[in-house]
């Protein structure tokens, strides 16, 4: 055997023991995330954490972003975890906090709608060749009777982008007559074009296989399996007190209440965009992936717990690389290295997997070297001015330059 194969085995052998070590340990309730754990325990040379440090200071100083939460983890567990600056400059200043609720705008589509559609490929409800008109017969007019579900997770519908907000104002019925009525700019399969129009379509196609919204359908068989609490569509009003706010909407500053236009027309529920989450319970889900589907934890005064929220092969087939014209590089639902990876950390592995979000958060995964690196902003807020990919990119590559083993 090689010595990086040598390498590899033992970070894996000494993953599989630190998880176990994690989810044997007590907790009040199944817990929103990985526990916490010694950086140097998980590989970490924790002294080059404080780049991170210096790195959001820099940005905040030049008011790139009111506040974030960044969160590093690997094996199951959590090595770093820290909230910085304010989430909130108006109508107050109120600190950031890491238990902060945030719109994840685009992150939606893996996590929620792309998880969704794969569930019911993996129950036999849906084939990823299957022509989408054939099960929403209206939507195959205007030259999309051959798009298929796969094309729509990819990005290569030939739909376009986004169509006017203006088409949304009426409802949302008249919002999918208008939407089913679209003509591709593209032919289906010739062009990678990324479109919040076709995660759209897949969040209506969801609720036309299961009979459930994409609300219903992710909180019963994505999030309550992993005995998340914060994380879904329509928060709560006692969540929406510990969002993060973005921008205003008529005079209202928008908190706890998604952010994207057309997800809040089609009544806060979308494929592309609409849940909000935690950094913690954000991770829970990140290591489930990482664990091919499962996740282990413990329930005070209970065995742990076995969750297998996804088949082993349904996540293989999501974050297996796919590459589109252009040399774009898809999973399904995922970006792995494309035209929109601007905030993948340098240093990530060539297998690592994530994906932004319009308001400022981003998610990256990487199976090589079991690594989980979180950033979440709201950096749309007050005035919709931030910019914070080249931060979270920056970030992800100290997390993976911060690995010793």
């Amino acid at each position: 055997m090689s010595a990086v194969g040598r390498v590899s085995c033992i970070s894996l052998a000494m993953g599989m023991v630190l998880y176990g070590c994690a989810a044997a340990s007590a907790v009040d309730e199944a817990p929103a995330a990985p526990v916490r754990t010694d950086p140097k325990g998980l590989g970490f040379d924790e002294q080059r954490f404080r780049y991170i440090d210096e790195a959001v200071a820099a940005d905040l100083a030049a008011k790139k972003l009111p506040g974030c939460v960044v969160l590093i983890g690997r094996f199951g567990s959590t090595a770093f975890l820290k909230a910085y600056g304010d989430r909130a400059v108006e109508p107050a200043r109120e600190p950031m906090t890491t238990d902060t609720l945030f719109d994840l705008a685009s992150i939606t589509k893996p996590v929620a709608t792309a998880s969704s559609v794969m569930l019911l490929v993996e129950r036999g409800k849906l084939r990823l060749q299957d022509r989408v008109a054939a099960h929403i017969p209206e939507f195959g007019q205007n030259g999309k009777s051959d798009i298929t579900v796969l094309q729509l997770l990819t990005h290569q519908s030939g739909l376009i982008p986004d169509n006017p907000v203006e088409d949304y104002n009426d409802g949302r019925d008249k919002a999918f007559e208008r939407i089913f009525a679209l003509k591709p700019l593209e032919a289906p399969g010739a062009k990678f074009m990324y479109s919040d129009v076709g995660f759209i379509v897949l969040g209506e196609l969801v609720q036309r296989v299961s009979g459930q919204n994409l609300a219903d359908f992710t909180r019963e068989n994505l999030y309550a399996p992993l005995g998340l609490k914060r994380t879904g569509y329509l928060p709560a009003t006692e969540l929406q007190q510990t969002a993060a706010p973005t921008e205003q909407r008529d005079g209202k500053w928008l908190r706890g209440v998604v952010h994207d236009p057309r997800a809040y027309h089609l009544g806060g529920v979308a494929g592309h965009a609409g849940l909000f989450s935690t950094a913690e319970e954000l991770a829970k889900i990140a290591s489930m992936f990482l664990h091919r589907g499962q996740n282990n934890y413990q329930v005070l005064g209970q065995a742990p717990t076995s969750v297998r929220v996804l088949h082993w092969a349904t996540v293989a087939k999501m974050i297996a690389p796919v590459t589109l014209p252009g040399g774009n590089v898809r999973g399904l639902g995922w970006d792995i290295l494309s035209s929109y990876s601007g905030n993948r950390g340098d240093l990530l592995s060539p297998a690592a997997y994530g994906h932004g979000g319009f308001t400022g958060t981003s998610l990256w995964i990487d199976p090589q070297t079991h690594l989980i690196v979180i950033f979440l902003s709201n950096r749309v807020h007050p005035d919709g001015k931030g910019n914070v990919n080249h931060l979270a990119g920056r970030i992800g590559a100290i997390a993976a330059g911060a690995l010793v083993y």
